[in-house]
């Protein structure tokens, strides 16, 4: 596996272990005058099923595991039917090497979320049919959090993970579930898989291994040329705004980046200060108030 022998780090391990090591909440304050038992079952059960499937075929110890956290905001039940509404918070980081230091890959709200879930319900796995709109959206989250963390680590690395992702859209396109049709909106899971897939947008991927395979990684050697290529890949996203400003992949990096990217500066030239402010007022104009701390803060974040 690339991202074995990448992550130096870690040692080998005398067992196989899963890919994720995943977190899941769920926040049910929505829902009043009921008994909380089924959606501690329904933590319980997705907590099992993202920790225990085998996703992919590459090895992985058990402290290369990828830290993730869904967080799940339960709406309405109908209790008769066990429907659920809501929205899932979507994160996931990786470390970075030769320090203590983690950064954010994805920081997403999927805000469209609709299944069924009834008390002994059981999870089950299939890379062969789209079996419940649940563990259709679990899946599809789980390969785009193995996908996007392989592409950090190596160019396009995340591959096979994208088509499996691309396989589950295609399984949904016959349902009438909310999120997986591209017609429906521009940050549903469907726009998310074109993001990173398209052509017009595919540079970010590139900044995904550039900005932390050549940047992060390296600026526990020498800060100044891990800063300088950070500084460089966000050219990229220039050229995403210029073909598809819309993209749900601009929104998604400032989600998981920008306060970063305010450490990451904190300690740069007058000159690449500007220049990254510039550069990112351009995309981001409503952020104006943090991109000004780029500008100004002074304090560097150990680690980074």
């Amino acid at each position: 596996m690339t991202m074995a022998l990448l992550c130096t780090f870690a040692a080998f391990a005398d067992e196989e272990a899963t890919e994720l090591n995943c977190e899941v909440e769920v926040n049910s304050d929505k829902i009043s005058n009921v008994s909380r038992d089924i959606f501690n079952e329904l933590k319980e059960k997705v907590t099992d099923y993202m920790n225990t499937t085998k996703w992919t075929n590459a090895v992985f110890s058990t402290n290369e595991k990828i830290y993730c956290k869904l967080l799940f905001t339960i709406s309405s039940w109908d209790v008769n039917t066990g429907q659920m509404k809501g929205d899932l918070q979507i994160q996931s980081q990786r470390p970075v090497f030769n320090s203590t230091y983690t950064t954010t890959l994805i920081n997403f709200k999927d805000a469209k979320v609709d299944f069924t879930f009834d008390s002994g319900q059981q999870l089950d796995f299939s890379q062969m049919e789209m079996k419940d709109n649940l563990t259709a959206i679990l899946n599809f989250w789980a390969y785009m959090i193995i996908a996007i963390d392989f592409d950090s680590f190596e160019l396009h690395g995340g591959d096979p993970y994208y088509e499996e992702a691309a396989q589950i859209v295609r399984f949904a396109q016959n349902t009438t579930e909310t999120g997986w049709k591209a017609f429906e909106d521009n940050t549903n899971r469907s726009a998310v898989l074109s993001a990173y897939t398209d052509k017009n947008t595919e540079p970010i991927r590139q900044i995904l291994y550039d900005y932390h395979r050549m940047g992060l990684d390296q600026m526990a050697v020498t800060v100044d040329k891990g800063r300088s290529t950070i500084t460089h890949s966000l050219e990229n996203l220039a050229k995403i705004y210029d073909v598809a400003p819309l993209s749900v992949c601009l929104t998604m990096f400032k989600d998981a980046k920008l306060d970063e990217l305010i450490n990451v500066y904190s300690k740069a030239n007058v000159s690449e200060k500007e220049t990254v402010y510039e550069m990112l007022y351009q995309l981001y104009p409503s952020e104006t108030t943090r991109l000004d701390e780029i500008k100004k803060v002074q304090n560097f974040v150990s680690g980074v």
